[in-house]
């Protein structure tokens, strides 16, 4: 018997649903492609390309901070840090070679780097651009930019500058001027292999990074040095646990020195943050106010007794001073009793404004953070011995800035100057953005006050407590304080003072004003006795170191008018002459011409330094009137010119230092 055939063939209308659904995975298919290839393209590209490459922040260089006459401060220097990934060598041989040629490494570090032992090796060191190119494109071998921020004069005004951490400024210059220092960042494209590792050589530099811009300070260097140096040797001698020096030009506010140092250290800023009482430094403060609001003149008298005084249940006691003087005298002889009972006439109001026109309470507005505004009470809140304390420096804080300023207004006519530490900012492209033009707050007093008090100021100095700031050649107006030293939450430091001085010269027109203050000296600490020797030696050497800011011209005509002992005149006939410099007895200019009836002598032997420490050296050629190139610390070993040449005052001498070394 036959079977019928089967047909094993699928039905139409399996057929459909098969070819039903391979159309439709094709159009999936096809519909995917499109929306890859098409809509999601950019993403997926940019998915590939980061597989194959990446992209790097490329840091601009930070700007440079110049002081007034362009030397550099603070500057950035390219460093490349050097790494050795031994796995990745080709020729281990000649990768050590070129290391040990090229980073300066021994041998054996070169093996250490290149051994097998480690996946990544970091060779120690930072290494200058000059090793880019030897080693650029080796297998192996990575080399990273680094931007250090690099000090040329190391710590000479390191509080001002501030510093740079983890690519950001920090505290003064740094901080203030870190948008215009900064730059702006740019891009570099890094192709990588197909794990991922960066492929030696292959970087492409997409968009240059921009330069920061530039801060040109206030500050001469010169005399930095020379305010540095006096405060260094009077913390030694006096023992002191720190102190402050600031100079500025009482006509433009400029700032030409600033330095704080505590526990031996200069990053501190005490002359702007840290406020004290300023003692017998503030009476001119007051005398001035009485003078301006006509309460008093300077012949007028007031009678201390003998030398006890009291008043709202407050004892005042002298014992220098007793009897009847004037107010000149009070002020020169600095008798608390006289300058209190003098100050009475004062209203509360009166006073509190005189001290507050000379910007005691308030911030100066320094270009730099972390200034403080000290401590003036309004009159609401005094108590009923606050006029007598604040009329002698007690009851009021201030800060080494404010005192400094103020004595400006004393020495330029009556006008506060908003203290300038920047002079001018730059462009990368060197192009001035902004120049800084000198600023007056206000009119504090008039002229005519401040040349009344200026005359008593050099009595101070001639003939007061300040006698050991005289300079044989100008006159010099200061005055000195000392008060007692008071911490906040504390009270009163038994057996610790400050000792301050604060002067101006030439008195007749002033181009200087020194503030000097130093904490907590041992064995003598009145003012006069070890603040101000500080104030006559700054003077003496930025006279000596012919520092540019100086007016020459005007400084002759303040000379004293003393007859002059006989010196030999001697002629070079082949030596130009440089213009004359004010004569002193510490101070001996060129050319052997006479100014004013004043013979001068022409050249000066170049001293024996060797094994003299680098700051002494410095010093004792400041004192010859020659300028000093910078040393590292350490010691002399030699100077060019050498010892005994004879070279002309202003010239520049270079130290040659051997740096101490750790076993030193």
């Amino acid at each position: 018997m036959t079977g019928k055939a089967v047909d094993l063939r699928p039905g139409p209308w399996r057929r459909r649903v098969l070819l039903g659904v391979w159309l439709g995975a094709a159009v999936v298919v096809c519909v995917r492609a499109g929306q890859i290839q098409g809509v999601q393209a950019s993403a997926w590209r940019a998915i590939a390309e980061s597989q194959h490459s990446a992209d790097n922040e490329v840091v601009a260089t930070r700007g440079a901070v110049l002081d007034r006459d362009g030397t550099p401060l603070a500057v950035s220097r390219e460093r490349f840090r050097v790494s050795v990934a031994p796995n990745e060598l080709i020729d281990v041989d000649e990768a050590r070679r070129l290391l040990t040629e090229t980073l300066g490494i021994s041998a054996a570090k070169a093996a250490q780097v290149t051994s097998s032992e480690r996946s990544w090796h970091v060779v120690p060191g930072r290494f200058p651009p000059t090793v880019r190119e030897p080693l650029k494109g080796v297998r192996g071998i990575h080399i990273d930019r680094e931007l250090q921020r690099y000090h040329p004069l190391g710590d000479l005004a390191r509080g001002v500058l501030g510093a740079v951490i983890d690519d950001v400024g920090q505290g003064g210059i740094e901080q203030a001027f870190e948008d215009l220092l900064r730059g702006a960042s740019g891009r570099e494209v890094i192709a990588r292999d197909n794990i991922g590792r960066p492929i030696p050589g292959e970087r492409y530099l997409v968009d240059p990074p921009l330069t920061g811009g530039v801060v040109v300070l206030t500050l001469d260097m010169d005399m930095q040095e020379i305010a540095r140096q006096a405060l260094y040797e009077a913390i030694s001698t006096t023992q002191a646990r720190g102190g402050d020096v600031l100079v500025t030009d009482p006509q433009t506010g400029e700032i030409l020195a600033l330095v704080s140092i505590r526990d031996g250290q200069t990053a501190s800023l005490s002359a702007i943050n840290t406020p004290y009482e300023p003692g017998s430094t503030l009476k001119p403060l007051t005398v001035a106010g009485l003078l301006e609001h006509d309460l008093a003149s300077l012949d007028d008298t007031v009678d201390v007794g003998d030398g006890t005084w009291t008043i709202n249940r407050r004892r005042f006691t002298e014992t220098h001073v007793t009897g009847r003087m004037s107010l000149a005298d009070a002020l020169r002889r600095s008798s608390n009793i006289g300058i209190a009972k003098a100050a009475l006439p004062m209203s509360p109001g009166v006073q509190y404004e005189n001290l507050r026109d000379f910007g005691l309470g308030a911030p100066t507005g320094i270009e730099i953070p972390g200034e403080v505004a000290g401590t003036l009470r309004r009159p609401d809140r005094w108590s009923s011995q606050s006029p007598q304390s604040l009329a002698i420096g007690y009851e009021v804080g201030v800060t080494p800035l404010q005192m400094v300023m103020a004595y400006g207004a004393l020495a330029n006519g009556g006008r506060l100057m908003r203290p300038r530490l920047v002079k001018e900012i730059r462009g990368s492209d060197g192009s001035i953005i902004e120049r800084f033009e000198p600023e007056v707050i206000r009119e504090v007093v008039s002229p005519r006050v401040t040349r009344q008090v200026a005359r008593v100021l050099v009595g101070v100095v001639e003939d007061g407590t300040g006698t050991s700031a005289q300079l044989g050649t100008f006159q010099v107006a200061g005055k000195s304080g000392t008060s007692r030293l008071y911490t906040p939450g504390v009270g009163y430091e038994k057996g610790a003072y400050w000792s301050s001085f604060v002067s101006f010269f030439p008195a007749d027109d002033p181009q200087l004003v020194v503030f000097v203050k130093l904490e907590s000296p041992v064995g003598a600490y009145y003012g006069g006795a070890v603040a101000a020797p500080v104030t006559r030696a700054t003077m003496e050497a930025a006279l000596a170191a012919r520092a540019t800011h100086l007016d020459r011209g005007a400084l002759l005509r303040s000379v004293r008018r003393t007859e002059p002992a006989a010196r030999p005149v001697t002629h070079f006939a082949s030596q130009p002459i440089d213009p004359p410099a004010p004569p002193s007895e510490y101070l001996l200019e060129v050319g052997g011409e006479a100014v004013d009836g004043t013979v001068l002598t022409a050249g000066v032997p170049v001293p024996d330094l060797q094994g003299v420490a680098a700051r002494t050296a410095v010093r004792r050629l400041h004192a010859l009137g020659l300028r000093v190139s910078r040393p590292l610390s350490g010691e002399i070993v030699g100077t060019e010119p050498s010892a005994g040449t004879r070279v002309l005052p202003g010239d520049t001498v270079r130290l040659m230092v051997r740096p101490r070394t750790d076993n030193d």
